[in-house]
């Protein structure tokens, strides 16, 4: 896994009331014709060839979520899962990637961490920390971790 700066976002539409905004991904300023959820790229990890984590956001002030997504360049979004809730407001900051995981912070103290896998592996339900919000179902490619773990709204964990 590495951290590439060649990605980048071109906005579709606007973030509505009642839907986040649209950007097609390019790739060294080729358009990929992969449109996913979010306006603003924080970072993006190429795992392979074909595979790239996107970390995103909406640019909207005290209500931003984290959105992950990844691609898979001949599929598009594989798996998306968010960071964040109702009035919680997060920075993206301090990635580190590693050979086969990245953390970063995004709300408060919490470091995250996200191991991602290019096969599908078993989801267990309720396995996620808190604060995560994903798709139901039994297959998942992005693990990810929180420590400590996130504080609940009246701070205690």
């Amino acid at each position: 896994m590495e951290e590439v700066t060649t990605l980048t976002l071109s906005e579709i539409s606007e973030a509505t009331d009642v839907s986040q905004a649209r950007s097609e991904v390019l790739i060294s300023g080729h358009p990929t014709g992969i449109i996913i959820p979010g306006k603003v790229l924080e970072a993006a990890i190429k795992i392979d060839s074909r595979h790239y984590l996107l970390f995103v956001t909406d640019d909207i002030v005290y209500e931003e979520m984290l959105t992950l997504l990844l691609l898979n360049l001949s599929q598009g979004v594989v798996e998306k899962l968010t960071l964040g809730g109702a009035y919680m407001s997060g920075h993206f900051e301090e990635l580190n990637v590693s050979s086969h995981s990245a953390s970063f912070r995004f709300i408060g103290d919490t470091t995250w961490t996200v191991k991602v896998s290019t096969s599908p592996i078993l989801k267990l339900p309720f396995s996620d920390p808190r604060g995560v919000n994903r798709p139901m179902g039994v297959r998942k490619f992005i693990d990810i971790s929180a420590d400590p773990a996130p504080a609940k709204i009246d701070r205690r964990r």
